[in-house]
C-alpha cells in the first residue's frame, strides 16, 4: 500500500478481508512432537518463493497447505510437521513475506497490521514483536507471524513503516500494539 487511505480503518478492514479469504490459521504444529525423518528437497528463496527438486510450486494453494505445517526450530531450522512425521528444509532467508502493511492511530496508539502473501494477518505487538534492523544492508524489518516465523517486509512496506520512526527517550522506533519497538543498528 503506497497511497496512504483517507480512511485508514477502511484499508485495515480491506487487508483483514483479503486474508478472510485466503485461507484460515495454521494448524497446531508446537503441539506436534514426531522424530525427525531427515530432509526432503524443499526451499524457500530469499524472495519467499517455495521450490521442490529445484522448480518453483507454482500452485498458490499447495504452497498455502505447505506453510500451515513449517515450524520454526529452537535451533533455527525449519521444518515441514505434522502428528507422524517431521522433515527439514531450507529457508534461505526468512520464511515469509509481508506484502502489505495497515497503520491505525498514532504514538503509543499505533497499531500496525500486516498481511503476509500467504494470507497471514498479525498485529506487531509484545506477542507478534517487529525487529527493526538497520546496516550496512540497509534497513530490513521483519514480524513475528507465529511460532519462530518471521516475515521480511517487502521494500514498498519497508519504506512506508520507515515513515513511522520516531523518537523515544533519544532511541529511534516504531509504536505498535502498546509496544514500542527500537531499531537497532547492527554491527
Amino acid at each position: 500500500m503506497t497511497q496512504p487511505s483517507a480512511d485508514p480503518t477502511a484499508s485495515l478492514a480491506a487487508l483483514v478481508e483479503r486474508a478472510a479469504r485466503a485461507g484460515a490459521g495454521a494448524p497446531p504444529v508446537d503441539t506436534w512432537h514426531p522424530a525427525r525423518c531427515g530432509r526432503i528437497d524443499m526451499r524457500i528463496d530469499a524472495a519467499g518463493a517455495w521450490h521442490h527438486e529445484g522448480s518453483p510450486i507454482r500452485r498458490e494453494a499447495l504452497v498455502r497447505l505447505f506453510s500451515t505445517v513449517l515450524r520454526g526450530e529452537a535451533d533455527g531450522s525449519y521444518v515441514l510437521v505434522t502428528p507422524a512425521e517431521k522433515l527439514d528444509i531450507v529457508v534461505e532467508d526468512l520464511p515469509f513475506v509481508a506484502v502489505e502493511m495497515a497503520a491505525t492511530g498514532e504514538g503509543a496508539g499505533r497499531d500496525l497490521t500486516f498481511r503476509t502473501s500467504l494470507g497471514d494477518v498479525v498485529r506487531a505487538d509484545a506477542e507478534h514483536p517487529l525487529r527493526l534492523v538497520d546496516d550496512a544492508d540497509g534497513f530490513r524489518p521483519c514480524v513475528r507471524v507465529r511460532g519462530r516465523l518471521d516475515a521480511r517486509l517487502t521494500r514498498a512496506a519497508a519504506l512506508e513503516l520507515a515513515e513511522l520512526v520516531e523518537e523515544r527517550d533519544g532511541v529511534p522506533g516504531v509504536w505498535s500494539g502498546g509496544a514500542f519497538f527500537p531499531v537497532d543498528a547492527g554491527a
